[in-house]
């Protein structure tokens, strides 16, 4: 069996959150989803955002939640198709609320592409897209960027 991802993130207000993710793509499980916790499904069978109200969130820790919109403990990052994928994934993100780029932009021409966006809670969301054929023969990918 492939291995799983379930990211956790704390939010303010469920039904929010929750139609943000629907529209940047996320599917909701509804097997995992009630008043306290909804399962977003990114890409089936590999990666799952679990959408937690800070209740919800107090029963897994006793750590304070920050202010990710004054904070960040993680960027997240997601990948995308095509340097297209990535502008529409921000602009989805932006039409539903979200800040677009509050992170800068990554243009490394032929070899990658990423933008960011936050969620309405402010967790930050990296999207990029990378060819690895793009890559300079003999020279790691750190060097390149």
């Amino acid at each position: 069996m492939p291995q799983m991802i379930f990211v956790n993130l704390p939010v303010t207000n469920l039904a929010r959150s929750q139609a943000f993710y629907e529209a940047v793509g996320a599917v909701n499980n509804p097997a995992f989803t009630d008043d306290t916790a909804a399962c977003m499904v990114v890409q089936e069978g590999s990666i799952h955002v679990m959408l937690l109200t800070h209740e919800k969130w107090a029963t897994f820790t006793s750590k304070a939640i920050p202010d990710a919109h004054t904070t960040a403990q993680v960027l997240l990052c997601v990948s995308a198709d095509s340097r297209a994928d990535v502008d529409a994934q921000v602009a989805k993100a932006t039409a539903a609320g979200g800040k677009a780029d509050p992170t800068p932009t990554q243009d490394y021409g032929d070899f990658m592409y990423g933008r960011s966006f936050e969620d309405p809670d402010g967790h930050i969301w990296e999207v990029m897209w990378m060819d690895p054929a793009a890559i300079p023969a003999g020279e790691p990918a750190e060097a390149t960027a």
